[in-house]
């Protein structure tokens, strides 16, 4: 079972059979979010396949898969899902490339190699070669990818013209697939699918047997059908799909419209608005009351001329998807609502208690080495942990740092952070709030896929 601490669920199984062949050269693997040093809210699965007739084929499937798992896990999952697997699989690429080139027991190593990333409520897919991958939802099963073989007279033949490692540079495929629950993804080599029909295939995952049971029972119809290669599925159930945020609140967020800026008084969607914390040219920050939910929080409103303005409005998203992505005890969170509360564009946060770092070193006493000291590592720990999500503040600086009673901290005002997968920083006009006083890694090579052939 492969689960995130908050976010999808899957269940994966997998089967392999040498078939007529004198080895196998398929290799598949999955990652899930638990197992890695820094859980994250995805599930991640690929399969290879050999090319059987240069040397090397195994070697090459097997650094594909290891490789892709590995390397994705390493970078951060605030980067997008394309950008990342073009990154890791071009780098993959060239050294397979390159070790065909220079090693002779190697000489012309090549592999296909498809990879299905399940993030938030979408599934990624990137592809090279005559590896598969198929989806059954409900009882109708739809091939996700496309074989890079050369046709012969509108038959399929068994020479690529696309694979991992066979030219200097990768023509690879990318797309994506809205996930539902209960969707059933099927990765297999072409010795699986070169030897069944698409209706013998969704007969088999339609019988709804566990992934481990429903793969072997598609490697033994191929090879019942006379399959002369080696044999490969890899099954996977998605069996919970979180709400709408994590890898999708920026796209759920662009979708809502910017409208005049309530005022105190003024109830919107269940928070009635009590108090101005802050008012800037492109903001607004109030504090209101959760008649939903119960307690204090604090409303950010964009004013309505950012609304033609692409950058402000995308820099508005990202504090938003950053801030609820990000659980620290020293960074500033936003709290996600419920699908279909929101009806217009503003971000929610808790209504932290204290005074700015600004204020404390305006006023007596002054501030003390071990206070300042303290003050120090916390702010040190929130930076940490923005940088461990690929995460760059960019605008630390007193304002923006709230102390709170008890000696905690907030790192607050997302709004200029550089985030991994964009071109450029994403910049939004620093608030000055007035807050309210208070009253009283393991290594890739420690790190194996969990299935594995």
């Amino acid at each position: 079972m492969a689960t995130a601490e908050t976010g999808i669920r899957a269940s994966v199984g997998f089967a392999s059979k040498t078939g007529p062949r004198k080895a196998n050269e398929d290799f598949a693997g999955a990652l899930f979010g638990p197992e890695l040093p820094e859980p994250r809210q995805e599930v991640i699965a690929a399969i290879a396949d050999g090319i059987g007739g240069a040397k090397g084929g195994r070697i090459a499937a097997e650094t594909a898969v290891r490789g892709f798992l590995d390397g994705f896990c390493d970078l951060p999952e605030t980067m997008e899902v394309q950008r990342a697997g073009s990154r890791i699989i071009s780098a993959l690429n060239g050294w397979i490339n390159t070790m065909g080139r220079q090693d002779p027991k190697l000489a012309g190593m090549g592999c296909t190699l498809t990879a299905l990333v399940l993030r938030g409520r979408l599934a990624h897919l990137l592809h090279v070669g005559d590896t598969r991958a198929y989806r059954l939802s409900g009882d109708r099963l739809a091939c996700l990818t496309t074989d890079h073989v050369r046709q012969d007279g509108g038959r399929r033949s068994h020479v690529l013209n696309r694979a991992l490692g066979v030219e200097a540079e990768v023509r690879l495929d990318y797309a994506t697939q809205p996930v539902a629950l209960h969707d059933r993804f099927l990765l297999c080599s072409d010795g699986v699918h070169g030897f069944l029909t698409d209706q013998r295939i969704t007969d088999i995952l339609r019988e709804r047997s566990a992934p481990e049971d429903t793969a072997g029972a598609v490697v033994a119809a191929a090879l019942q059908s006379g399959s002369t290669d080696n044999c490969t599925a890899l099954v996977l159930d998605v069996v919970a799909l979180p709400t709408a945020g994590s890898a999708d609140i920026s796209a759920a967020i662009l979708q809502l419209p910017v409208v005049p800026v309530p005022l105190v008084g003024e109830t919107i969607d269940g928070f009635v608005l009590k108090a101005l914390i802050s008012e800037g040219r492109y903001s607004r920050l109030s504090a209101a009351e959760d008649e939903i939910e119960g307690g204090n929080v604090a409303l950010k409103f964009p004013k309505p001329q950012i609304a033609s303005v692409d950058a402000y409005r995308a820099a508005f998203v990202r504090e938003a998807w950053v801030g609820a992505r990000v659980h620290n005890p020293w960074v500033g969170r936003v709290i996600e609502l419920p699908p279909g509360r929101q009806t217009c564009l503003y971000t929610v946060m808790p209504l932290y208690q204290g005074e700015l770092l600004e204020t404390r070193l305006s006023r007596s006493p002054a501030l003390g080495l071990e206070e300042g000291r303290n003050i120090a590592v916390k702010l040190a720990r929130a930076v940490a942990a923005l940088h461990r999500a690929g995460i760059i503040h960019r605008d630390i600086k007193p304002d923006n740092i709230i102390l709170e009673g008890g000696g905690s901290l907030k790192l607050i005002d997302l709004g200029v952070v550089r985030v991994p997968g964009t071109s450029r920083p994403i910049r939004f006009p620093a608030l000055r709030p007035i807050w309210r006083p208070k009253c009283s890694r393991a290594s890739p090579a420690t790190r194996p896929p969990t299935f594995m052939l």
